[in-house]
């Protein structure tokens, strides 16, 4: 019966002798979480970007950009280069132009095989490029010295 009793007068101060008051009757805990050592920061920083900057039927300058890519997804046309981080820029004033060409890849290369086999029969390949069409230069002409 006495071990019983000292069992119900425990508490976290420690074991009471009976007939001893509980001066201690609550343990006061930590009201913060502790902190983290490393905390997650992915997520936080800004997109690249990537995409068209230049529609369809838009009017470009030259030197103008046309599309950012991380890879080759849209292909130079007519009046189009391509910087060396595959951004599409316009070579000459004119109107830009979309269009899908068919792609037939050279026929030993390893890597279009394996593409090609995983295709179902009589699939075809598409590449989109983007073209600038110049504007025209009625009444404008450039004087050429004839030796």
């Amino acid at each position: 019966m006495a071990a019983l009793a000292s069992l119900m007068l425990k508490s976290r101060a420690g074991l009471l002798v009976p007939g001893q008051s509980c001066l201690l009757e609550s343990v006061r805990f930590a009201s913060k979480k502790s902190g983290t050592a490393c905390k997650s920061k992915g997520g936080k920083s800004p997109g690249h970007r990537y995409g068209f900057k230049k529609q369809d039927g838009n009017f470009v300058h030259a030197g103008n950009i046309l599309a950012t890519q991380r890879l080759i997804r849209y292909h130079p046309g007519a009046h189009v280069g391509i910087g060396t981080n595959k951004t599409l820029f316009a070579l000459e004033d004119g109107y830009v132009r979309f269009t899908k060409e068919v792609y037939i890849p050279a026929p030993r290369n390893p890597e279009v095989t394996n593409i090609i086999n995983k295709l179902p029969k009589g699939a075809v390949l598409y590449k989109t490029f983007i073209n600038v069409t110049p504007i025209k230069q009625e009444g404008k002409f450039k004087l050429v010295d004839m030796v």
